[in-house]
């Protein structure tokens, strides 16, 4: 093997090793996968308020179900594959959290329900929801700090 000696050397060897990524293909594929579970999302958000739910409980309902849906099709392998072709598409909606919770607990079911799916299967969601839930109480604790005269004492 040829002896790297500089950092230009090394980068045109990197360069020549490493596959181009097709960009513009990527994003467009992002952007109709994503587009079209939001869209899926939206349709059944429309069929609960057309039914008389209101609209918080419509929003509920369409969320449970995409969560739902992505579980499912994790645990065919089938949301792997929708993955890697949409690649940040079918992530970023609320599917890609059912996925992030769903996917370790598959992969550590043989290590037991406690120790393994119970104990893994928060791996990737768990620092964001932690994360999550403490930023909004230190976020409501300031708010109450600041804004102590819209409190009244009965």
């Amino acid at each position: 093997m040829d002896k790297i000696e500089t950092n230009k050397q090394y980068q045109d060897y990197v360069d020549k090793k490493t596959p181009n990524s097709p960009i513009i293909k990527n994003c467009f594929n992002a952007f109709w996968v994503g587009g079209l579970i939001c869209s899926i999302g939206q349709l059944i958000l429309d069929v609960c308020k057309f039914r008389g739910f209101d609209t918080e409980v419509s929003g509920t309902i369409s969320s449970i179900i995409l969560i739902g849906i992505s579980a499912f099709l994790t645990g065919l392998n089938l949301f792997n594959k929708i993955g890697k072709f949409a690649g940040a598409g079918s992530i970023v909606p609320i599917t890609g959290f059912s996925n992030s919770i769903v996917s370790p607990a598959m992969e550590y079911k043989s290590e037991g329900y406690v120790m393994g799916v119970g104990s893994k299967m928060f791996t990737v969601a768990g620092p964001v929801l932690v994360f999550g839930i403490s930023a909004s109480i230190i976020v409501g604790i300031i708010y109450l700090i600041f804004n102590t005269q819209s409190i009244t004492l009965v």
